[in-house]
C-alpha cells in the first residue's frame, strides 16, 4: 500500500474530531491480515512437510504413551515395569527355544542319504512290513528295486536320482513293465513327500514287480537314447 492510500485510509477511520472509531469493520481488516500474511517472507521459516509429518507422529507417541501410562498400574512408573516384564520374557524365551527355524524339506531324491545294496532295502522293506509299517514297507522296496537295476547295471548308479527319474529311464530299456515303473514312483512320492500312507496292497504290488523286474532282459541300446542331440 503507498503511502497516499494508508493516509486515504486513516482519514476515513480517524473521525474528524481525532477520536479513533470504536467499531472497526471485522470483513475488510480480516482481509486485508490474510492479504498481509500470504507474503512469503512470513513463510520462510515454516516447517516443511516431512517435518510437520514428524511432529505429527511425535505427537501421537506421546499421546499414546500417556494414554497407556494413565491406564497402567502405578502410572508411567509402572508402565515402564510392565515394559521391562514383556522385554525380559521375551528374552527368556528366546534364549530358551532359539531363533525359530523353518522345517527342513526332505530331498527329493529316492535314496537319500542311504548306502544299501538291493538286498538290505529288501530286508529293511520285509522288517517293517512284518510291523505292518506299510509306508516305509514301500520306501524301502522301491528302493530296493532301483538299486537292483543299478546292480545289473541297467541303470547308471547316480546319487540324485528321483523315483520318477528311474521309472522313466528302466521304462525305455523295460517298457513291457513302463506303467507299473511309473505307478510305483507315484506311490513313493505319495507316501514319501504327499503325506500319504501306503497299504499292504501297495506294499504287495511292489514287490511282485521287484520280482518280475529282476527276472525281465532289458532292451540293448546301441544308438542315442529317443530325443536326444544327433
Amino acid at each position: 500500500m503507498t503511502g497516499a492510500g494508508a493516509g486515504i485510509a486513516a482519514a476515513r477511520l480517524v473521525g474528524a474530531d481525532g477520536d479513533v472509531p470504536v467499531d472497526t469493520p471485522r470483513l475488510p481488516a480480516r482481509e486485508a491480515a490474510q492479504d498481509e500474511l500470504s507474503d512469503p517472507m512470513y513463510h520462510e521459516h515454516d516447517p516443511n512437510l516431512l517435518e510437520r509429518g514428524l511432529d505429527r507422529f511425535w505427537e501421537w507417541i506421546g499421546d499414546l504413551f500417556a494414554g497407556a501410562a494413565g491406564a497402567a498400574p502405578g502410572g508411567p512408573l509402572g508402565l515402564v515395569v510392565l515394559v521391562l516384564a514383556v522385554v525380559g520374557l521375551s528374552a527368556a524365551l528366546w534364549w530358551r527355544l532359539g531363533t525359530p527355524q523353518s522345517p527342513a524339506r526332505l530331498p527329493k531324491t529316492l535314496f537319500g542319504s542311504t548306502g544299501l545294496s538291493a538286498d538290505g532295502h529288501r530286508t529293511a522293506a520285509a522288517a517293517h512290513a512284518d510291523a505292518r509299517r506299510w509306508t516305509e514297507a514301500v520306501q524301502e522296496r522301491m528302493r530296493a528295486l532301483v538299486r537292483s537295476l543299478e546292480d545289473r547295471a541297467v541303470l547308471d548308479p547316480r546319487p540324485g536320482r528321483t523315483a520318477d527319474e528311474a521309472a522313466a529311464e528302466a521304462g525305455r530299456l523295460l517298457p513291457a513293465h513302463s506303467g507299473r515303473l511309473r505307478a510305483a514312483a507315484r506311490i513313493f512320492d505319495d507316501v514319501t513327500y504327499g503325506g500319504r500312507t501306503a497299504d499292504e496292497a501297495a506294499y504287495r504290488a511292489l514287490c511282485t514287480l521287484d520280482l518280475d523286474i529282476e527276472a525281465a532282459t532289458p532292451l540293448l541300446t546301441t544308438g542315442p537314447a529317443p530325443g536326444a542331440a544327433g
